[in-house]
């Protein structure tokens, strides 16, 4: 036999972010969360972002709930439909909690890794990879994760392209290649090529060990002394706040093209229109 070392595969977690209250649904969300929306008649918007899961052979998946989780808890019961249902690993689901460092309620998708940063420290995976629960796609996140890991990369991120007139809801991305070199969230004037700009599809892979050690200092830096101070906004906020900013800035964030369909239901008339 061949004398060499056995390589181990890493160990991944995909992190499920289904927390959202989605306000700008108006009455469609007063009693339930957003990712338990109907869609397509018998499917809920948290099925795409299982299934990917379950089609890509991840094995440990991990929920986190905060509005409204009754219907959403119903729906997921133990995982059964995406082969979530193993005495080793599977579904996990993770509620607000108290009576721990990082208690209390998100203020942010951000600020929800920084609050469980000690139940991934524990589990100990090599990469995370964190899906919104209410986007409509279908991805191979192999795919995502063979680039993410050929490239050496801090943060993979998702991207699509859309209109420049429509991107201002979302993060924009600039690249070169495939290295992302400016973030930024929510522009007034999105920045892209003619009249097309690259906008992040709220599925990322992070380099857990160094997204864990990025919390830490940037809660250190801008959250801790604001607390201080008795700011009333001392949280890290959304990825596009503070996290994949200081990503971006120490040059080791990629992007992977999204060439299939990909659409944000997060309005009455995007809900719409993706029924339609």
């Amino acid at each position: 036999m061949p004398d060499h070392p056995v390589r181990r595969r890493p160990r991944t977690l995909g992190l499920v972010l289904a927390g959202g209250k989605g306000s700008r649904l108006g009455p469609l969300t007063q009693r339930r969360a957003k990712p338990a929306l109907p869609f397509g008649g018998t499917y809920r918007l948290i099925d795409f972002a299982l299934s990917n899961c379950h089609h890509s052979h991840l094995r440990d998946v991990w929920v986190v709930e905060q509005y409204a989780p009754h219907a959403l808890n119903e729906h997921l019961l133990n995982g059964r439909p995406w082969d979530l249902d193993r005495n080793d690993g599977g579904l996990r689901i993770m509620p607000p909690f108290t009576g721990a460092e990082g208690e209390g309620f998100a203020e942010g998708n951000a600020d929800a890794l920084w609050r469980h940063r000690a139940l991934i420290a524990e589990f100990a995976p090599d990469e995370l990879v964190v899906l919104s629960a209410d986007h409509v796609e279908q991805v191979d996140l192999r795919d995502v994760l063979d680039a993410h890991r050929a490239a050496a990369a801090r943060v993979t991120v998702v991207t699509t392209a859309m209109p420049r007139r429509a991107a201002s809801r979302y993060g924009v991305v600039t690249i070169d290649g495939d290295r992302v070199t400016d973030f930024a969230y929510k522009p007034d004037d999105p920045p892209g090529e003619g009249d097309v700009a690259q906008v992040a599809t709220e599925v990322f892979v992070y380099d857990a060990p160094h997204l864990l050690a990025t919390l830490e200092r940037l809660h250190a830096e801008r959250v801790a002394p604001a607390q201080r101070a008795g700011e009333a906004e001392a949280h890290l906020g959304d990825f596009g706040h503070h996290l994949l900013p200081a990503l971006v800035a120490e040059g080791g964030a990629r992007a992977f093209a999204h060439r299939g369909y990909w659409r944000d239901v997060g309005t009455i008339a995007s809900y719409w229109q993706g029924h339609m």
